[in-house]
């Protein structure tokens, strides 16, 4: 390891091979990945459709830029316009660069209409990314230390307080946009009420600012709907996503719509790798799957099972305080941080993780079933039971 930079705390394992749910490691261990490589492979590991894909579109074609027509990165456009009711795609090669993508239309916008210095309301414990714009927008003190100085052009407010946000649009001429997390991935599964987000929504209208929903980790299926935006009845103007949308392949995506769609021309913006032949093949399966294998519908019951399950197991139990989330994003809040959970879950053959300290993190493949559900059930629950 020590030909790799020390950025990453990493646990004592090396996976050689995975299958469906499962991960193997060198010692030929077998794990539950209730994780999915945190949200990206949705479809599980090894699915034979984005195997198929990347074989065959490696036999053929990797890349050629962005100077020339891709085949697939249109096809895919085409499938990802169609499940989200957008209008067009800008491709990238991860979420921080999609948010980064949605940082530039916003701020063109505001350019475009004679605002000079326009400014981007975004959330405390929101996480977008860690490039320097994405990591201004992001509300977490830990990751920014060091980093300074940050951008200008946002303005934080308290996450789930629309008054906050009435009271900066008022204040200030210059905003364009408010940028948000349906549900807080990084920032303990805070997950948004239906109302607060349509009133965001029709503020944002009202006073035509864009709504930048951040769905890099609530999209491609993993809320129960394709976007978790689609839970509530309206849509945004810009929304990104990555993760789980080449199911381990890196890509990203920036969907936009109306005025927004139209703000980014010939050079104000661009990507070497974006979208290219193999990204897109790989990509353009996983939407194909999700839809085939109704994916979505799964995330929603197996969600609601494992939900269920933990309020029946825990009830009374005043360790867990909370269940988090849509479909098969799953946040357990705990009264206490568990800092050794990750380890003892390792131990017991389980993947999870601990976000904000004390909220036990489940992202499992979407195609989870009932029989890999208990086992999540058995093992979360024995492992909460087991704190001091």
């Amino acid at each position: 390891m020590q030909a790799i930079m020390n950025t990453y705390g990493r646990l004592p394992v090396t996976f050689v091979s995975g299958q469906g749910s499962w991960l193997i490691d060198t010692e030929g261990r077998r794990y539950l990945d209730a994780l999915s490589g945190i949200a990206v492979c949705g479809l599980g590991h090894a699915h034979p459709a984005v195997t198929d894909a990347l074989c065959k579109q490696a036999g053929q074609l990797i890349h050629t830029s962005n100077l020339y027509s891709v085949e697939r990165q249109q096809a895919l456009a085409e499938a990802l316009v169609r499940v989200s009711g957008m209008d067009n795609v800008f491709f990238s090669n991860s979420g921080a660069e999609a948010n980064e993508a949605a940082i530039k239309i916003a701020r063109k916008y505001g350019h475009d209409r004679g605002i000079h210095e326009p400014v981007i309301i975004v959330m405390t414990k929101a996480f977008h990314g860690r490039t320097m714009g994405t990591l201004t927008a992001t509300g977490n003190t830990k990751v920014q230390e060091g980093f300074g100085p940050l951008l200008n052009g946002f303005i934080r407010v308290p996450y789930l307080n629309i008054e906050a946000i009435r009271a900066v649009v008022a204040a200030n001429p210059n905003v364009v946009a408010v940028m948000l997390e349906p549900v807080q991935g990084e920032g303990g599964l805070a997950t948004a009420p239906a109302d607060y987000l349509q009133a965001v929504r029709d503020l944002c209208t009202d006073k035509q600012l864009l709504l930048i929903f951040d769905e890099v980790q609530t999209g491609n299926g993993r809320t129960g709907k394709y976007f978790c935006y689609q839970h509530f009845g309206f849509m945004p103007d810009v929304v990104t996503t990555a993760k789980g949308l080449g199911n381990g392949v890196p890509i990203g995506a920036c969907l936009a719509r109306g005025a927004a769609a139209e703000v980014l021309k010939p050079g104000n913006h661009g990507s070497t790798y974006g979208g290219n032949p193999l990204a897109s093949a790989a990509a353009l399966a996983v939407v194909e799957t999700i839809e085939q294998e109704d994916l979505c519908g799964n995330a929603q019951r197996m969600g609601d099972y494992l939900r269920q399950g933990f309020r029946e197991r825990l009830n009374g139990n005043p360790r867990l305080q909370e269940i988090r989330g849509h479909g098969l994003m799953i946040g357990l809040v705990l009264n206490q941080d568990c800092p050794a959970l990750m380890a003892a879950a390792l131990e017991q053959g389980l993947l999870l993780n601990v976000t904000s300290g004390n909220v036990i993190r489940l992202l499992p493949p979407l195609n989870l079933n009932q029989s890999e559900a208990d086992q999540i059930l058995d093992k979360v629950t024995a492992l909460i039971l087991a704190l001091n």
